[in-house]
């Protein structure tokens, strides 16, 4: 991706290098993704109770400065920059349908952090709260990424932050609202049905952020391939065959990876926000 001397966000806050207390994190994400086998192992339980038990503790904090590497620096501006371009990109698409975009934030952490959801460990990956509307992530998800689910290259870390941007679109379209209000009147395994589909929509909408990267040249060879990879990598059944060699296909919250690769490319390829509706779609 053609990111260097480009322009980046003045939304984003560096908290690395300070803890997080203890709390239940309950957030829409790529959204816990290492954590899914965990809900594997525990029969199927609900994502955001597991993210709770994992990520709750003690308060750590610590007053020195974080001394960011020469990699970490330059990854940081490469997330900026891409969270600037996902604002240009949503601002557009909302004025174009009368309705106005709230930036979010990204936070920057390191280890721990805490949300207006609660407390996260590194452990859970990149998320996003909708009840502070800021996104969520420790730089070291890249080499996560690269070396665990073996999805190299700067766009798929793109698409990890294009994905987390979607739960803020959905956030300001009041779709994470409805979801939330089925948390409480529907079975574990009847809610993740819609789980599912509220993050292959998230997909979706990364690849219409990605429709429009391109349009604007700034794609380089190579780099949908490397979304499709990293979308393919973290879907449920492929991670829980890599944990345990089989899929609970009812414990799964975010998609195989057929579903998450077809949705973001399904994105790619309208670059409108309408297209995505995943909850009215007949088949994923």
């Amino acid at each position: 991706m053609k990111w260097q001397g480009r322009r980046g966000s003045s939304n984003v806050e560096d908290r690395r290098g300070s803890g997080g207390g203890g709390g239940k994190l309950v957030g829409g994400g790529i959204g816990g993704i290492i954590l899914v086998v965990v809900v594997t192992l525990l029969s199927g339980g609900n994502v955001g109770d597991i993210l709770g038990n994992l990520t709750s503790g003690g308060t750590t904090t610590s007053n020195a400065p974080y001394q960011e590497t020469a990699e970490e620096q330059e990854l940081a501006q490469f997330v900026s920059v891409v969270l600037a371009d996902t604002e240009d990109v949503w601002s557009d698409l909302f004025a174009q349908q009368g309705m106005t975009y709230t930036d979010p934030t990204l936070v920057l952490y390191s280890g721990s952090v805490n949300s207006a959801c609660g407390t996260a460990s590194s452990a859970v990956g990149p998320f996003y709260c909708p009840g502070d509307s800021k996104l969520y992530i420790d730089l070291s998800f890249y080499d996560e990424l690269q070396q665990r689910f073996k999805a190299p290259g700067d766009f798929a870390m793109a698409y990890v932050i294009a994905h987390e941007v979607g739960h803020h679109v959905q956030t300001l379209l009041g779709t994470t609202k409805q979801l939330d209000s089925l948390r409480r009147s529907l079975s574990e395994t009847e809610y993740n049905k819609y789980q599912v589909r509220f993050e292959l929509q998230a997909d979706y909408l990364a690849g219409v952020w990605a429709n429009h990267a391109q349009g604007m040249n700034l794609l380089e060879e190579g780099d949908l391939e490397e979304a499709l990879t990293a979308a393919s990598a973290v879907g449920d059944d492929t991670i829980q065959k890599q944990a345990q060699g089989y899929a609970v296909p009812d414990s799964f919250t975010h998609g195989t990876s057929e579903q998450r690769k077809r949705w973001f490319y399904k994105g790619f390829n309208n670059g409108t926000i309408t297209g995505g509706d995943t909850f009215n779609a007949a088949e994923l």
